[in-house]
């Protein structure tokens, strides 16, 4: 667990690395030949995609560097300071509005650290999604009302388009509102008791009570989410094979133990370890009596296993009756009612940017060839002879870069990810002006929903500190989890990615709450992978077989541009899927056969990331071409992570206006 403690700024250092500028020039030239490729000649309808939006791809072509050392800064232009280019009474109005979107969602409260509707859970009814839906209509027509446009200050009128690009995606979600999966990967049978372990802080009896009650409603929560499973599957949209399979392995390991058993001596379940563990710290405190436990203790044994328990068995009834509907074949979005036309706004919801499944698998392949001839000049430093599927297999599969399948393995893999990050930290001030203030914690995945194989995954703490950032990892099988990926990994999740992105942007006081709590795939699985490679810049992957893996990562999220697209869209199988993975990773096939199951569960998120990077690596290369000597890097991050998370083409337009502000003050 880490603590940041802010640094002074009269000393700003660049630290460069040759070889990484090497990389990026490189980087940006295929960029810019790629770019032109599809500029020349793909379309999406029937009008071809205008050149001066193909922001992830032209940018390069307009920015690229020509050295491989990089410039020394002589002035600092520091980014867009929102706090002081804000109306006051507009944020005021746009927080109040935020503020009523939480009333929807009392669990989003609790997961933000506010006790609010403590005792409540979501009403997640289609009437409910409707609700909200027009809610967000009349408030947008009373922003129309309220305020005039073109009296606000650019970030206000940036926080003014952000507000209607939210009822845009929110009218475009309702149109396949039933296309989206409820159950499997992620479902409420797992996501319900996660919550209620990790966010539902009990400080008194009040909480506890607050505890109770959900797991009171919980039989009304299921029941919500069920009915819309069955809706949808009256429309013909079934989730695959294997999200049935997750749920009901789900459900049952989630019901295993106290209090769902009849054996005293059987181990207590997750909740039950939870509820009881937070009643007797309440008890140590000297806040409740050994009455008081004996009776809430007696109201939790009730609210598991005559409401909780019962509706999750209604759930698993379900689909083990309607599994014989299901192919044992998976297929993808294409396959669905009009899931071409869902599929491509999935593409354009996660992207942020209206490229279509061709534009992307293109990509895709394009970007997999040039990570491969990065690999092979690995393969050549390692001189391991043979060819670079032979290498690919090699480092798959050698037990040198596993752990062992034991508890101190997956010690020693946690406390080699804290090592890392540990590491990371003391770097930071060199690359970054604002510092996150929030701490970090690695932890494993609680048995309950933990997967062989399953993605690592950040859970962002609270604004007050009082619960921090968490990087999971899942480590059922240490063979899925190669050592020399856990480098890239920890800078993704941890610092400079996620960590640092969500921890910065939740604590700007001069953002409105909602651009603060905001979420836009692309930007922020972009900045991960960005990381990833900063992480070198930064003077990590020192051996190479960890820059390997840093390759490795990154051709993994461009393997996923060209599954993601064959699996929904060119209609490729589970197993045509699986074959080009492993054919162009060396990730294990244990996480692989994970990988792709998660594609069918969730289209189109999987291509925000490698999309994400390129637009970020675009605006930095036009930021460093217009400034020349005067480009800091640490104002650029600042801007970047200090905007707060934001589409992509409203990212690149902060970024053309701060140039704009630094030309006008040369």
């Amino acid at each position: 667990m880490y603590t940041i403690h802010p640094l002074g700024h009269s000393i700003r250092p660049r630290q460069t690395n040759k070889q990484l500028d090497k990389l990026r020039v490189n980087h940006q030239a295929t960029a810019a030949s790629t770019a032109v490729d599809f500029a020349s000649d793909k379309q999406i309808g029937k009008e071809k995609y205008p050149l001066n939006r193909l922001l992830p791809l032209l940018a390069f072509m307009l920015s690229a560097c020509t050295t491989n050392e990089a410039p020394q800064p002589t002035a600092a232009h520091s980014p867009v300071s929102t706090a002081q280019a804000n109306t006051p009474s507009f944020v005021a109005w746009l927080d109040t509005q935020y503020a009523q979107t939480l009333d929807f969602s009392p669990l989003k409260k609790t997961k933000q650290g506010n006790k609010e509707d403590y005792g409540e859970l979501d009403d997640v009814s289609e009437a409910a999604l409707d609700q909200q839906l027009a809610w967000r209509r009349n408030s947008v027509s009373r922003m129309r009302r309220a305020f005039d446009r073109n009296q606000l200050m650019p970030e206000d009128q940036l926080s003014w388009d952000l507000w209607l690009y939210l009822l845009d995606a929110a009218e475009s979600n309702r149109k396949f509102q039933r296309h989206r999966y409820i159950f499997g990967r992620n479902g409420p049978q797992a996501r319900l008791p996660k919550d209620l372990i990790n966010y539902q802080k009990v400080d008194d009896i009040e909480d506890m009570r607050a505890y109770i009650s959900r797991l009171n409603q919980s039989g009304r929560y299921f029941g919500q989410y069920l009915e819309r499973a069955k809706r949808a599957a009256s429309d013909g949209i079934r989730a695959p094979h294997f999200d049935y399979d997750r749920t009901l392995s789900e459900i049952k390991r989630v019901t295993t133990g106290l209090p769902f058993s009849t054996h005293s001596t059987d181990q207590p379940s997750a909740l039950w370890k939870d509820v009881t563990t937070k009643l007797e710290a309440l008890r140590d405190r000297g806040l409740i009596d050994s009455e008081q436990v004996e009776d809430l203790t007696a109201d939790a044994h009730r609210a598991l296993t005559q409401v909780f328990e019962p509706a999750l068995q209604k759930v698993a009834a379900w689909h083990i009756a309607d599994r014989q509907n299901i192919s044992a074949e998976a297929t993808g979005a294409w396959a669905l009612p009009n899931g071409q036309a869902f599929y491509q706004q999935r593409l354009k919801a996660m992207t942020t940017l209206p490229l279509n499944a061709d534009q992307i698998h293109e990509l895709g392949l394009k970007e997999v060839e040039r990570i491969q001839n990065e690999m092979r000049e690995i393969q050549a430093t390692v001189k391991f002879e043979g060819s670079l599927g032979d290498f690919l297999r090699f480092m798959r599969e050698d037990d040198q870069f596993y752990l062992p399948n034991t508890d101190q393995g997956r010690a020693a893999y946690l406390q080699l990810a804290e090592s890392y990050l540990d590491a990371m930290y003391k770097k930071l001030p060199n690359y970054f002006g604002i510092l996150p203030k929030a701490k970090l914690q690695v932890k494993r995945v609680e048995a309950f929903r933990e997967s062989a194989g399953g993605s690592a995954h950040y859970a962002r703490g609270t604004k007050d500190g009082s619960r921090p950032g968490t990087f999971y990892a899942h480590l059922l099988d240490m063979r899925a989890m190669t050592v020399n990926r856990l480098e890239n990994l920890s800078y993704h999740e941890g610092v400079p990615g996620h960590h640092m992105q969500l921890s910065i942007q939740q604590e700007q006081d001069g953002l409105p709450r909602f651009r603060a709590n905001g979420r836009y795939t692309a930007y922020s699985e972009g900045w991960g992978l960005y990381a990833e490679l900063l992480g070198k810049e930064m003077g990590g992957y020192q051996d190479p077989y960890t820059d390997f893996g840093r390759l490795s990562g990154e051709i993994w999220r461009a393997v996923r541009l060209v599954v993601d697209t064959g699996i929904h869209a060119k209609r490729w199988t589970e197993a045509q899927a699986v074959a080009y993975a492993l054919a162009n990773s060396s990730r294990p096939e244990l996480s692989v056969r994970s990988e792709i199951r998660r594609y069918f569960h969730n289209p189109a998120q999987a291509t925000a990331y490698k999309i994400g990077m390129i637009e970020i690596q675009a605006l930095r290369a036009r930021a460093e071409t217009s400034l020349g000597e005067s480009f800091d890097i640490r104002d650029f991050h600042d801007l970047i992570l200090g905007s707060g998370p934001l589409p992509l083409q409203q990212l690149s337009e902060q970024v053309d206006r701060w140039l704009e502000q630094a030309a006008r003050h040369e």
